[in-house]
């Protein structure tokens, strides 16, 4: 047995064919067949059960199909650890990310992977996780990052970075200018400007509320606005508070145009994740982009 040839094991089985095997590894079909059956050989048993309609898997092979592909992501994670003393890593590195990742954490986390792998590619999508696992779904990409858990039968999630919310208010309000700690009583008295319901952001800032005894429908909400950009720019002009990603507002504080304030009783915290197909296997790229995130999220902790 070696490793080339559970890699061919596994492929079929995904595949569900000999022919559409030996397509994705670019190899004859004969060839492909003749791996499987020194497998078959090596084990003693019959692996998959071929029929002029379709492949099965055996109960032999349903018993493999696990360990073949454990065999194949511990070898990926393998190269992919030894890459990073190298730099030699080459590929392809398509995703999907939800708006608040897309459009302001990636953009500080590409550069320097950039520079540290200049020979992979990078093709970023930001779109609504809804389109995300469309694409995900029609290999059109590798994988997403999405901003709240999801369950789907076909895909796997795993949590890469961590991320807060804060209250973001004007440089002019009155609970700027406050010294003392600032309590949920305090926040709700004011009207808020938010992003649109089923918005992740929204939602967390829903959620924790909920846990702490708040009805979020009592929020006075004078506007609700679809993009992150928006809602920053009607707190710059005063029209009301609002909670938003700390990522997301670090160009607007540096400037002195709103202020981020932290609330004594209530903690917005929240995970930023993965999402793949479950019977996919990451190329080398996507491995090690994700391995980046993180390291990078454990040294900033």
């Amino acid at each position: 047995m070696n490793f080339h040839q559970l890699h061919i094991f596994y492929t079929v089985a995904e595949r569900g064919s000999f022919s559409a095997a030996a397509q994705a590894l670019h190899m004859s079909q004969p060839a492909v067949t003749m791996q499987v059956q020194s497998l078959e050989e090596y084990f003693g048993t019959k692996l998959l059960i071929r029929s002029t309609k379709r492949m099965e898997l055996s109960e032999a092979g349903r018993t493999l199909l696990p360990f073949a592909r454990k065999s194949l992501e511990l070898s990926q994670e393998t190269d992919a650890a030894m890459a990073a003393f190298s730099n030699k890593l080459q590929g392809r590195l398509q995703l999907g990310a939800s708006l608040t990742i897309g459009e302001y954490v990636l953009p500080r986390l590409l550069g320097p992977f950039g520079r540290e792998y200049p020979d992979i590619s990078i093709m970023l999508k930001v779109m609504n996780t809804t389109q995300i696992l469309e694409e995900i779904a029609g290999h059109q990409l590798n994988f997403g990052l999405i901003e709240a858990p999801v369950e789907h039968p076909d895909m796997v999630l795993d949590s890469v970075m961590e991320d807060e919310l804060k209250l973001i208010v004007p440089s002019g309000h009155p609970l700027a200018a406050r010294e003392d700690a600032i309590y949920l009583d305090d926040v709700l008295k004011y009207p808020f400007v938010l992003r649109e319901k089923g918005s992740g952001t929204r939602k967390v800032m829903e959620d924790v509320l909920l846990e702490r005894g708040y009805d979020p429908e009592s929020i006075r909400t004078v506007m609700e606005l679809g993009s992150t950009g928006a809602v920053k720019s009607a707190v710059e002009e005063g029209l009301g508070i609002t909670m938003l990603s700390t990522s997301t507002v670090k160009h607007e504080t540096a400037l002195g145009l709103v202020k981020m304030i932290d609330i004594a009783d209530a903690s917005f915290k929240r995970n930023f994740y993965s999402i793949q197909l479950r019977s996919a296997l990451l190329p080398m790229s996507a491995m090690t982009f994700l391995a980046y995130l993180r390291e990078r999220q454990r040294t900033q902790r």
